[in-house]
């Protein structure tokens, strides 16, 4: 028996098709209406769309910010301030339309972080709830937008806002000038301002947010480690262990960044308010620094400072450029341990080739003497001058990076990094203690189990400036 040959027939698949196409469209319909709706629900919205479930201390900053025009969030580090202030964000815009919702910080560079991180939580939702994502502006498709902005009051005046989130309020230089300006972006709206930071120094518009009597409008949240600990918080007692060997014995680091509060140790070289002030932005040095990108080519008057160390200590390259009469930290890399130093020279004379050449590099020769100097000549680095760390060089290295400082004429990027230990540029450059001795000499410490690595290698790159023999006549000069 012959089989007879099947036919297709079009039109009946095309009907299966469309079913299904309807379908799957009004599936997507009734997941963009549930959305839409749990938009007005912050805590909801975070556990059904955005995939994580508010700790108490978050569920309380919600409240706060529901109730309050003005909410200071004062938490440790790792908290998940911006995780909860993302979705603050992210809940707002999708369930308002035509607002302005800005990102401000210490830099462009950290507010385009937590731009991304916003974005990361978007992509969660139905596609039909958002445009695609730009790198300093997210939309929507209600027309509200959450962009970020660089740490500069001229670009936030002029702008009708609904809400702003300033993070890490507390190390951001000319506090004050953006608070104005954001203050006015709020008015015509009644909008609301979200302030994060951990503390750091207290002569801060941040701490009166946190404590001052004429801020009162100011709603304010404080979290402490013990709040985060699990299963009331993310941390584990394994990673509270790995942040106490990072810290070493610094109390006051561990009192600033894990408990939240305000902690200066009298004995450090550098003031916390110098500190703050010398991050880089538009108003005080011509620029929103951000670090150069080791990929690209790049040429200026470049000085470099290597720091070396193998095992118990780590490498770290600075490589500040001269500008006009002002110095500006481009790049700082801290490298992985063990260190082998075939590594170290490599990686320099990659940037040395990139960068079209460094005036000078001053290397920390203490310990490997004139032939690590030798080798990196060998290797075909130019200008290399070693440095041998005794009292008297540390005393004029120390002298002159504080003197560039207070002077204004030495700037960096609000920089942070993870690896390889969890760092950030404030806490670095506030680690060195110093201690005058009976015969009128600087000595120079850090507390036992912490790191001054970048510390010099950020001084070296300063130092690399001079001529050292012209130093030694002017040793205690800054004071």
């Amino acid at each position: 028996m012959t089989k007879s040959a099947r036919t297709w027939i079009g039109s009946k698949a095309k009907q299966n098709r469309t079913a299904l196409d309807s379908g799957f469209k009004f599936e997507k319909s009734i997941e963009k209406t549930e959305t839409e709706e749990l938009a007005s629900d912050y805590t909801e919205f975070c556990r059904l769309k955005l995939g994580f479930e508010p700790f108490s201390y978050q569920k309380a900053l919600i409240e706060l910010y529901e109730k309050s025009q003005f909410v200071a969030a004062r938490w440790c580090r790792q908290s998940g301030k911006s995780w909860i202030a993302s979705g603050l964000l992210l809940t707002d815009a999708l369930n308002n339309t035509d607002w302005y919702i800005a990102v401000v910080g210490p830099s462009w560079r950290q507010t385009k972080l937590n731009i991304r991180r916003i974005s990361m939580f978007e992509r969660k939702l139905p596609k039909e709830l958002y445009l695609k994502p730009q790198k300093t502006k997210l939309e929507f498709p209600n027309g509200s937008v959450i962009e970020a902005f660089p740490n500069n009051a001229d670009t936030i005046r002029g702008h009708t806002l609904h809400r702003v989130w300033w993070d890490e309020v507390n190390f951001t230089a000319n506090d004050s000038d953006l608070m104005d300006a954001i203050l006015f972006a709020l008015g015509t709206t009644n909008g609301k301002l979200l302030a994060t930071s951990t503390p750091f120094n207290t002569d801060s518009l941040f701490w009166k947010m946190c404590n001052h009597k004429d801020y009162v409008d100011f709603a304010r949240h404080h979290v402490s480690w013990e709040q985060v600990m699990a299963p009331a918080g993310p941390w584990s007692k394994s990673f509270l262990e790995k942040i106490k060997r990072q810290f070493g014995e610094d109390p006051m680091r561990w009192r600033r960044e894990m408990e939240a509060e305000w902690a200066e140790d009298e004995d450090t070289w550098l003031p916390m308010s110098l500190i703050a002030g010398c991050i880089g932005t538009e108003k005080n040095c011509g620029e929103d620094l951000q670090p150069w990108d080791t990929n690209k080519g790049y040429n200026g008057e470049l000085f470099a400072g290597l720091d070396l160390a193998q095992t118990r200590d780590y490498c770290v390259l600075a490589v500040s450029e001269r500008v006009n009469d002002r110095l500006l930290l481009r790049h700082l890399k801290v490298f992985q341990q063990p260190t082998k130093y075939a590594t170290v020279i490599g990686y320099l004379k990659a940037l040395q080739d990139r960068w079209e050449g460094f005036q000078r590099v001053r290397v920390d020769n203490t310990r490997e003497g004139p032939s690590i100097i030798s080798d990196m000549e060998e290797a075909g680095i130019n200008n290399v001058e070693g440095v041998t760390f005794n009292t008297s060089r540390k005393s004029e290295m120390a002298s002159l990076l504080k003197e560039r400082m207070m002077t204004q004429r030495f700037f960096y990027p609000f920089l942070t990094w993870e690896r390889p230990y969890r760092g950030d540029i404030c806490s670095e450059m506030n680690i060195e203690r110093f201690e005058l001795r009976r015969d009128g000499a600087i000595s120079f410490s850090h507390p036992h189990g912490t790191h001054d690595d970048v510390w010099w290698a950020v001084a070296l790159s300063v130092y690399a400036t001079i001529e050292m023999k012209k130093l030694e006549l002017e040793a205690f000069a800054f004071g």
